[in-house]
């Protein structure tokens, strides 16, 4: 499909590669329907993770078979083939990407859009440091390698600053050093950090575990991010049209 379109956003993807973390999920499927419908993007890489006995290919298979992909079937059903799965895991170490795989993403990769996180709010504290915090880290480390990258695009919350009246466009200062939060969820026991007493220290006047996981990794993205394009998307409340 050739899409005639002289927006600069869509010019933008035009033979562009774009890789996708949390693209199973709600505001992933929609941004890569959009993508395919509405761009020429070369190539869409979607991070997934094998889930429940269910492998990485079946779990791609089974997206793109989902209802929000009906209109790209009606313009042309070739477009799905612009898809490929990468398995990984964004709790694991590198994100649990093999190396073939990390190569592949490091030599063609333009744009990355990390999209993934647990957004529960009553999320125990070291899941949600390791999927809102540490996953950052590894994303940034994976760009860091990226020959052809133009745009990191990390989805963040409008509530990550949810203790300020009045927020602006600027990263403010995180809640706890980010490094020490990560360290402290390897080394101290997580039946005790995850205990409401303990996780209401840390987190202190934040009101739970994902707007604080949220404030640092923002904090992250600033300070272990320097040199690298990077753009931080705060939505509000996501839901359906």
């Amino acid at each position: 499909m050739s899409v005639n379109n002289n927006s600069p956003v869509v010019q933008f993807y035009n033979e562009k590669t774009v890789f996708i973390t949390g693209a199973t999920g709600f505001m992933g499927k929609v941004l890569v329907e959009k993508l395919l419908r509405s761009t020429n993007v070369k190539k869409l890489l979607l991070l997934i993770r094998p889930k429940k006995g269910v492998q990485t290919e079946q779990r791609l298979k089974t997206l793109l078979s989902s209802a929000v992909f009906d209109r790209v079937r009606e313009i042309d059903p070739a477009l799905l083939e612009k898809v490929d799965s990468v398995a990984g895991d964004i709790t694991e170490e590198s994100l649990g990407i093999d190396d073939e795989s990390e190569r592949i993403l490091i030599d063609s990769v333009n744009v990355v859009f990390h999209c993934a996180a647990t957004v529960r709010f009553d999320e125990d504290l070291t899941k949600s440091v390791a999927m809102n915090v540490e996953a950052v880290l590894a994303i940034l480390a994976l760009a860091k390698k990226m020959t052809n990258l133009e745009a990191l695009v990390d989805v963040s919350t409008a509530y990550c600053n949810c203790d300020l009246k009045n927020i602006d466009e600027e990263i403010y200062p995180p809640p706890g050093n980010p490094r020490g939060v990560v360290d402290a969820c390897k080394w101290m026991d997580s039946d005790k950090l995850n205990s409401p007493e303990m996780t209401k220290i840390m987190i202190g006047n934040r009101p739970n575990t994902y707007t604080f996981t949220k404030a640092l990794a923002e904090n992250v993205l600033l300070t272990e991010g320097k040199g690298l394009p990077i753009v931080i998307i705060r939505p509000s409340i996501v839901t359906a049209s």
